[in-house]
């Protein structure tokens, strides 16, 4: 088969035209959307097997209800990109060429071997990313992969997105599937902070119709709060605003705690654990200064304070735009705190906790692992930053190529450029790499240095299912059949894994079929629902199945007379706080740096979607605009000591002064270039994406 030489240019990926043709065969086809966790139900318009014409909600879905947003409607708009892969490819000759899948995986698996042989197993990273996180099948072929190994680094999204939830959960419960999530059917007070739904749906809550959830919030009497430096949309709704400094929210909460702790509303529903060590932790934290410290006044603090009272029961949901920050450990954490301590978890108009789907956790309350620490070793190159779900700092990736340490890189469908931190630090490293694989399904700003690229199926090219379930809105599965036939040459990415694996000599599962079939593809999903609440044949009927929920949950009352009851005071936690509260304490009555926080925008999903035409702006209040001499629509240039980028500036009176707002996953005015490898979270590698400081000045 001859070769052929590819050149990947420097424009983004476009949608291409794709319209009927006379004599087409037109199908409509219901399927979710697999853009976000809310998966929201969708019917789509294909021609012959091959072609998505139009995606429009599906109003008879029985959980998003004709819900969806202009990211999932733009599902045939993501399948039918230009610069698309459809046949494996190798560099020749210092050149990417097309070649047969027998020639990629015979030369991935001799230097995948040579590299084991030479330098061991642990010379070999990993990044589960985000284009095969929600490929089922595939990612069971991704942990398969891990485990061949033993523990080699492992990278995830969780260190480019926010560790703190996953953290807290293993640091006060003892167990990493608390995933707390709002009963919105009876709740009476819900506090956002640095999470705005209405564009994001929530941080892996899976909120459809957010509008309609926070309307129905405050026709029923409840109220809505928002902590964020920008008034958003969500914020619209709100009663209360607190425009807090950013990476400093957490201020405002450790004030509400210790006053929960000498007032009330005290009335824990679970067991709990170093009480009065909490209360003297927070014992001369007082109301003024814990506004100084975020910014913001004195009576905002006190008129939250009196909502909670009044409404004793709530829920408080963060997101990216606080976990984001060197301070989202401790927002997190007084997040929870107030929800334990006021009585919210586990009980009606507060949280509940997802039972999972696939796993049942209530079935196996008994014999669910409790740790005896959430946290994990280090990387080789910073083992002094403490590691979750034994994921190394996304940020160490440079520097352990720099040093020796990795020679193999596999990426499964991540987007490095745009979610790793240091873009120059990764550009330097990357082409010292023996092999660099990635599965992906267009090229992008990695191809130029990958030695090999794996065409896996995309997600409307094959079965796939809710894999992560414990993130849907409600206990739940969907299942939905593949709306077209795959392009080219693609594969399911589990048969790719699989073969590269065989072919270096590493042990694959016993029940992984050796050839790639629609039958197999089944064969390989339905091994993964052994122990779901639905069959593997009554998921593929029903297409959504949902399951009964009880609140309060008998089995989380039992999970925390197993673990003793929750942890108040874990003690990573506390010597944060007193790091960071002397810190803070030291720098009263010091003007505050200008810095940058992170936005997701509506048309537009981390790195993927910028053809639906948002623009990398920066929001930008006047007066701060008016400082540094910038006006509406002039492009910025925005610099810092890891780099800089050019922006457009929007003059936003919603915005905090002395902040500026700049979305992330733009190539153009990739925010990535402000963020450094060093600065990083130490309890869990968390890169610092948010409260960036930074400098402004037109472009």
């Amino acid at each position: 088969m001859a070769t052929r030489h590819i050149e990947y240019g420097e424009v983004e990926a476009q949608p291409l035209a794709v319209e009927a043709e006379e004599g087409d065969r037109i199908e409509h086809k219901r399927t979710y959307c697999k853009v976000c966790m809310t998966s929201c139900g969708l019917i789509a318009e294909v021609a012959n097997d091959e072609k998505i014409l139009k995606v429009k909600a599906d109003p008879d879905h029985p959980i998003t209800q004709g819900y969806s947003c202009p990211k999932g409607r733009a599902t045939g708009q993501i399948h039918h990109l230009d610069h698309a892969i459809t046949r494996p490819m190798m560099r020749k000759d210092g050149e990417l060429v097309e070649v047969s899948w027998d020639e990629a995986l015979d030369d991935i698996g001799t230097r995948l071997r040579t590299v084991i042989d030479e330098h061991g197993p642990d010379s070999v990273g990993m990044y589960f990313g985000s284009g095969l996180g929600l490929d089922s099948a595939g990612y069971s072929m991704e942990e398969a992969f891990y485990k061949a190994l033993g523990t080699p680094p492992k990278f995830t999204p969780l260190t480019n997105d926010t560790t703190a939830k996953v953290m807290i959960a293993g640091a006060m419960a003892k167990f990493y599937g608390i995933n707390p999530k709002t009963d919105y059917d009876n709740c009476q007070m819900v506090l956002y902070v640095g999470t705005n739904p209405m564009v994001s749906h929530a941080h892996n809550t899976g909120m459809f119709k957010p509008g309609n959830w926070l309307k129905a919030i405050n026709k029923r009497g409840g109220e809505v709060w928002v902590i964020d430096p920008v008034r958003t949309e969500t914020a619209n709704f709100a009663k209360g605003h607190i425009a807090a400094y950013p990476g400093r929210d957490y201020a405002v909460l450790a004030w509400i705690v210790r006053e929960i702790l000498a007032d009330g509303p005290l009335d824990p529903q679970q067991p709990v654990q170093n009480l009065d060590r909490l209360r003297a932790l927070l014992a001369d934290y007082g109301r003024a200064k814990a506004a100084e410290i975020a910014g913001v006044p004195e009576e905002q603090l006190q008129e939250l304070l009196d909502a909670i009272r009044r409404h004793k029961i709530l829920a408080i949901e963060t997101g990216t735009g606080t976990g984001m920050s060197p301070g989202g450990n401790l927002t997190v954490w007084f997040a929870w705190l107030i929800m334990i301590l006021t009585g919210s978890m586990n009980v009606e108009g507060g949280l509940w906790i997802h039972p999972g789907a696939l796993f049942p956790f209530d079935q196996f309350v008994d014999h669910l692992p409790l740790l005896e620490s959430a946290f994990t070793p280090g990387s080789h190159v910073r083992p002094d930053v403490k590691g979750i779900l034994n994921d190394w700092p996304c940020a160490v990736l440079p520097q352990e190529i720099e040093q020796g340490y990795m020679h193999a890189l596999f990426n499964f469908g991540g987007h490095l450029f745009r979610s790793f931190p240091d873009v120059h630090a990764l550009e330097a490293a990357l082409p010292k790499l023996d092999l660099l694989v990635s599965t992906e399904i267009t090229h992008n700003e990695l191809s130029p240095y990958c030695t090999h690229i794996l065409p896996t199926k995309s997600t409307v090219e094959r079965n796939e299912f809710t894999r992560w379930d414990t993130l849907n809105w409600s206990v739940n599965l969907q299942y939905a059949p593949a709306l077209v036939k795959p392009m080219g040459e693609r594969r399911s990415a589990w048969w790719v894994i699989s073969q590269f694996m065989r072919r270096a000599d590493l042990p694959v599962p016993n029940h992984v079929p050796q050839e790639h079939s629609d039958e197999n593809d089944e064969l390989m999903q339905a091994s993964l629902l052994a122990t779901a609440r639905c069959s593997w044949e009554e998921l593929k009927e029903k297409r959504v199945v949902e399951f009964p929920m009880d609140l309060p949950a008998a089995w989380v009352d039992r999970l925390f007379e197993r673990n003793g009851g929750w942890e108040l005071v874990p003690d990573e936690l506390e010597a944060q706080w007193l790091q960071f509260r002397a810190e803070d304490e030291a720098s009263l009555g010091k003007p505050k740096p200008l810095v940058y926080t992170s936005r997701r925008q509506r048309r537009k999903f981390n790195g993927q979607i910028g053809f639906l035409g948002e623009i990398a702006d920066c929001l930008i209040h006047p007066d701060t605009a008016a400082d540094h001499r910038i006006s509406d629509g002039q492009k910025v240039r925005v610099w810092n000591k890891s780099g800089e980028i050019v922006v457009t500036a929007k003059i936003a009176p919603s915005m905090r002064p002395g902040v500026c707002s700049i979305p992330h996953g733009h190539r153009d005015a990739n925010v990535n270039n402000l963020t450094c490898t060093h600065d990083m979270d130490p309890l869990g590698g968390m890169a610092h994406y948010s409260a960036v400081p930074i400098s402004i000045e037109p472009a």
